[in-house]
């Protein structure tokens, strides 16, 4: 799933040792505000896992990005968790880079002729039944 938005909080980062296997881990999570909706905009807080995609990610507030992402559900103490964690973030232009080149100045192609329709106004030929 997909989410393109622009980044309102940037929310402290969270890390430990994990019981099961020893090794440390750290998260982060964000809140981004769909761009799109004006009156009512949709915001979602969404979780980036491990140091090295905190680092590669390098999220900061007013960033206008497209995060790609999973839900799962968590139990715990018998209440169920929504998890949403990003696997993939991009900056949010990058899917309309070619659009804005167009508009920056480069030249347009011409359009692409139109094909001739089979008939023609004025065709004495009319081989509908009604």
């Amino acid at each position: 799933m997909e989410f393109i938005g622009k980044i309102i909080a940037v929310l402290p980062a969270k890390g430990g040792v994990s019981n099961r296997t020893g090794n440390e881990w750290k998260a982060q999570e964000y809140v981004i505000e769909d761009s799109t909706s004006s009156q009512y905009p949709r915001r979602m807080c969404f979780e980036v896992f491990g140091a090295d995609k905190i680092a590669q990610f390098n999220i900061q507030v007013g960033q206008d990005l497209k995060v790609s992402f999973d839900i799962d559900a968590n139990q715990w103490q018998d209440r169920w968790f929504n998890r949403i964690r990003a696997w993939k973030v991009e900056p949010a232009v990058a899917a309309s880079a070619p659009a804005a080149a167009q508009v920056a100045g480069a030249p347009l192609p011409p359009p692409a002729p139109a094909a001739a329709p089979d008939f023609l106004a004025g065709d004495v030929k009319d081989d509908l039944p009604f």
